[in-house]
Parts: structure tokens; sequence; C-alpha cells
């Protein structure tokens, strides 16, 4: 979300040289990495550029821009959920070997979830395994309670070789220097600034027509950009302020971007411990004179977080079997007579230009957001002018970027913005929203969700129905609790939806996935970065 100058070049100028190598170039705008391939620690390079998809599988392929679609068999062929999801059998392919020769079977399956079981710091989910054993191809988990909501992040785990694994002394600190996978890819070389996949011999599906794949770590966005421009980087996932511009007009034939909407939300959070924003009525007069439209056009630059205006925060289209049937097809609408009409009718005044609460004290509000997130930036000076219309001060504060996520996790701020979780089911992201389970006082940090420091009781009771249900009814029950929850009390409010997106070239490679062919989100470090290599082929 850094800031972007504009930048020249041409993207046509080695469009005649061919790709003889096979090569395929990914970058992102990270700057120097530090060499650690630990699969399981977000925080490496190899999870943080990507390459941990070529290297590693997963059990299940899933594609987070059609949530509901049931799951890619990988190196489960088949999972079996029983007992209300406290009790799951997964089928292990026959037939796979990791990239030293040794065959992968259920006990590395099953020594993968003991790992995560035992290892806290490795378990990011948090999932709460218990029961874990292997027979012949067959791993079984169990649970204590119903595992309906985390069922994509059990199925998605990656797989690691126990023969390799049982040695390492501290899985959550090891830097895993031969990192060694079921994927097609082998770890070739890695420097700060590039690492370097190469393909294998003994793949267990058909091999890609890429050979090999090139991470390179650019300094910032405008570095990023010029490479995407010039054709030195083919993949990326980056913000373009002026994109068109800047990007898609250097080689309107090749240079492509996709940015489709998933389950999770970016928007206005409140403290709402602090007056006035304790107030939902305050709450739900900002949500309508915010204009999304502006947000999504100047602040995302029109493509980058997709618009989001449902009543209910879902977006639409990903969420649209989850949308309750009162309010289907609802949309937020700028009606700044009817926010005036909505506080006055709740004892606030104007004076002038100026609003002042019950109490006679004018509604100020201080935006903070990181230096150079550009998009959040503009998304907040719009937010500023919006709410100048219903009498509110609004002032944006830039900090530094460290600083800000700690009174994130403290609370100690009026007003950001700031994102949620995605799911298969729009549960992730309300559950960060209004799950009181994860409640913490504002001053008291380690929190995870619930930035907003929002209380309500029927809420966490919706949520844990939600995760618990017995069966579809119940769970459709609660989740249409939780729409009218957000909409009456408004703890947060969302403005656009979190995209799973990429820029890429077709110059060298075809097969990319866009809105005419949906099979996998476009992003570069997620899982579906290795369904999407496996599609490619070399252009015409």
């Amino acid at each position: 979300m850094g800031g972007l100058t504009a930048c020249g070049g041409s993207g046509s100028s080695n469009a005649a040289q061919g790709n003889p190598d096979a090569v395929l170039n990914v970058g992102k705008p990270d700057g120097p990495q530090s060499e650690n391939n630990n699969p399981f620690l977000e925080t490496s390079a190899l999870s943080n550029m990507g390459y941990r998809w070529m290297i590693y599988e997963p059990l299940v392929m899933h594609n987070r821009v059609k949530p509901q679609e049931p799951g890619k068999p990988w190196l489960a062929t088949k999972w079996d959920w029983a007992d209300n999801y406290k009790k799951l059998v997964l089928t292990i392919r026959d037939g796979v070997k990791f990239s030293d020769g040794q065959p992968m079977t259920a006990e590395d399956v099953a020594y993968t979830f003991q790992l995560l079981r035992d290892n806290k710091a490795l378990n990011v989910d948090a999932v709460p395994y218990k029961d874990i054993a292997a027979a012949g191809n067959q791993v079984t988990l169990g649970f204590e309670s119903s595992q309906f909501v985390n069922q994509l992040k059990i199925l998605q785990t990656l797989v690691v070789p126990k023969h390799v694994w049982q040695g390492i002394k501290d899985p959550a600190l090891d830097t895993v220097k031969n990192p060694i996978g079921t994927g097609p890819y082998t770890l070739k070389s890695a420097t700060p600034q590039t690492m370097i996949v190469v393909r294998r011999d003994g793949y267990w599906q058909e091999a890609p027509k890429v050979k090999e794949i090139r991470y390179t770590s650019y300094t910032d966005n405008n570095a990023q950009v010029n490479a995407l421009v010039s054709g030195a980087s083919e993949w990326s996932f980056v913000f373009i302020p002026n994109y068109k511009a800047v990007y898609t007009s250097k080689d309107p034939q090749h240079y492509k971007l996709w940015f489709p909407a998933q389950l999770a939300v970016h928007g206005l959070w409140f403290n709402t411990e602090k007056a006035p924003w304790n107030d939902a009525k305050l709450r739900q007069a900002v949500s309508k004179v915010i204009n999304r439209d502006d947000i999504f056009n100047q602040g995302e630059a029109g493509y980058f977080y997709p618009k989001n205006d449902q009543v209910t925060g879902i977006p639409t289209p990903a969420g649209d079997p989850f949308i309750a049937p009162q309010y289907k097809g609802q949309t937020v609408q700028v009606d700044v007579p009817g926010a005036k009409a909505l506080l006055t009718g709740a004892g606030y005044k104007f004076t002038g230009d100026k609003l002042a609460d019950p109490s006679g004290k004018p509604v100020a509000i201080k935006l903070t957001v990181p230096s150079g997130w550009s998009d959040y930036i503009t998304d907040l000076e719009i937010i500023k002018d919006n709410l100048a219309q219903i009498g509110i001060t609004a002032t944006v504060e830039k900090m530094n970027q460290d600083a800000w996520i700690k009174s994130v996790d403290t609370g100690d701020f009026e007003g950001l913005m700031h994102w949620t979780n995605d799911g298969a089911t729009p549960y992730d992201m309300y559950r960060d929203v209004m799950d009181g389970n994860r409640y913490k006082p504002t001053g008291q940090g380690g929190i995870n969700g619930n930035y907003g420091r929002f209380k309500n009781d029927e809420a966490t009771k919706a949520l844990e129905t939600y995760a618990n249900a017995e069966d579809d009814a119940a769970r459709t029950a609660a989740m249409a609790t939780l729409q009218k929850i957000m909409i009456d009390q408004q703890p947060m409010i969302p403005t656009s939806a979190a995209n799973s997106g990429g820029e890429y070239s077709t110059k060298n490679w075809t097969g990319w996935p866009d809105e005419a062919n949906p099979y996998a989100p476009a992003q570069p470090t997620l899982r579906n970065a290795l369904d999407i290599v496996l599609h490619l082929k070399p252009s015409a």
C-alpha cells in the first residue's frame, strides 16, 4: 500500500527475444530478505515471497475466489468429516515423492499435524488438534469441538517430510537451509534480493512448462512497478495508483491485472470504548455519509480493493450465498440528510456547521495511518471530507508503521482503516469485528481481532452458535443474527472488499486466471500460485 510516483519505460522492448529458458519472473516490493525457508512461518522469505508453494503442497487446493466450491484434491484424494466436524478422515495420495526421492506417506501427513499440535508457534491458525493417527493410506484427526469454521485451515495444511523434520531441534526457529517438499520445484539459490527455484524430476503430476522461477524483492513499490513496465517482472502484487497510465497502457496486449474480491473487508474502525464512538447511532450516521465510490475510484485507484457497499458488510459476489433474504440487494447510499436526522433524533445538535454530542461536546475524531500507505491515506482524506458534511471535525495523522501497529494492538486510537481475515464463509470476517471472546480492554495488547473493542453478548453467542451448530439451519439463523447486529450496531464500517489479485504479463506465458476463467486468485504468494504455474503455457 506504499506510495508510488509515475514511471516510464516500455513493455515491448524484449517482445521479440522470446523465453528460451522457460523462466518466469515474480516480484514483490518488500526489500532485502533474510534467508529463511521455514514453511510454517508467515514471516520467512519462503512464505513472504511465495516460493513456499512451489516447494510444499497442501492436502487440498481451495479457490478463495469461489469460496463455496469444493476443494480440488491434491495430496489428499478424499476427505470425510463426521460427528459434526469433530472427526476427519483423510485419504492420502499414493505415488507422491518428496524432492529427495523419499515417498510421501500418511505417516508424513500425521507427523505434520503433530508438529502443529505440539508447537503453538507453528499453528498460526490456532486449530485445536487433539487425536492424530495414521493407518495405511489414511490419517484420522479428532477434535473436542466442531471444526466447521476451520475446515479450510485444516484441509489446506502443507505437508513436510517426517524423516527431515524429526531431526530439527526447534521447528519454530529453524531456517531450513534445504527445503524439501512434494512440489515440482527445488530451491537453487537465495540472496537477499533474489531467490530461484528450478523444476525437478519425479513430480507426481504433469511437469510444469515453467523450468525456472526467479523471485526478486524490489526496494519499494516504485521499483517493483518499473520492473513490471520493463518486463523484468512478469507477476506481482503491488498497489499502482494510476495503473492505466503507468502500467497497462505501456503494453495493453500483454500487461494485465485482476483483483477479485474475497470474503474479508477493509474499512473504518472505531475504538468503541471511547466516547462518543461508543454510540451506535453516531457510527450509523457516519456510515451513511461515507462515499464508497470515491474510496474505490480515488483511494483504491478503481481496481485494488473492490467497492463494498452491501448493508451487511459482506462482500459480493463471493458472499452472496450467505446474505439473509431481507438484506439481499440492499446497498448503502450516501444520505447526508438521513444521517443528520438520525443524529438529531439521538440528541445530537448542530451549531452552524458543527456537530455536538448530547452533552454539548463538539464531535471530533483523529484518524491515524502509517506514513506511505498511500491508498489508506487517500481513503481517510475522503472520509475526513465526508464527515465534515455532518459537522464532525476529523484530522488525518500519519505515523510510523510500527507505532501504528502498536496503537491498533492496544486500542490507542480513535479511528483508522484496517482489515479483517478472510475465510470460506463470512464467519472469519465477523469474528474479527465482533467476537467478545477476543475482546481486550483499551491499553491491553496481544489482541487478535476485535480491534475496535466491541462488546455485544448476542454477537459473541451467534458466533459460537455458528461455529458449533449441528445443522445448516442453525448456522443460517446465526449468520442472519450477525448481519442484523452489523447493521444495527455498526461496530466498524466496511468500505472495501479485500482482494486476492495480481498484475501479470502474457508476453511469455498464457493461462493466467481472470474474470472469464476464475480458477484461482491471481496473487503470487497464495497456495493457488502453484495451480497457476501448472496452468501456464509458453505464449505463441
